[in-house]
């Protein structure tokens, strides 16, 4: 089972979503806050199941928010964002060499985060 971890940075607060095995499969923005850091996890935890708008094709759909976006990045890379329904983006995921590893990602967050654990560190 996944789990938020929630850490104190220089500037605010942030979390990290991890999988069973430890992995970070979403970040978030710095929060001013430990409350509304909370507020983006349960944001996540919410919109875990969104719809995926792939960028990388031609003529893709634009869909509603909550969403996912997939999209390539400057170095080529396969990258994802989960934007809430106000459209704020509350967590990224790491740049993948092959979309099918996004994808896997993006599965991850929806399998992951639900039910996950927060805890801070």
């Amino acid at each position: 089972m996944g789990k938020f971890v929630i850490k104190e940075t220089k500037t605010g607060f942030v979390f990290n979503l991890k999988a069973g095995n430890g992995e970070v499969i979403a970040v978030s923005e710095v929060y001013s806050g430990e409350a509304s850091c909370k507020n983006g996890i349960a944001s996540v935890k919410k919109n875990a199941g969104a719809h995926v708008e792939d960028q990388t094709v031609e003529n893709f759909e634009v869909l509603k928010n909550p969403k996912y976006e997939v999209y390539t990045d400057k170095k080529g890379e396969f990258r994802f964002r989960l934007k809430a329904s106000n459209g704020e983006i509350i967590a990224t995921g790491e740049g993948y060499k092959a979309k099918a590893s996004c994808l896997n990602g993006i599965a991850s967050i929806g399998k992951n985060a639900p039910d996950a654990e927060i805890v801070k560190e």
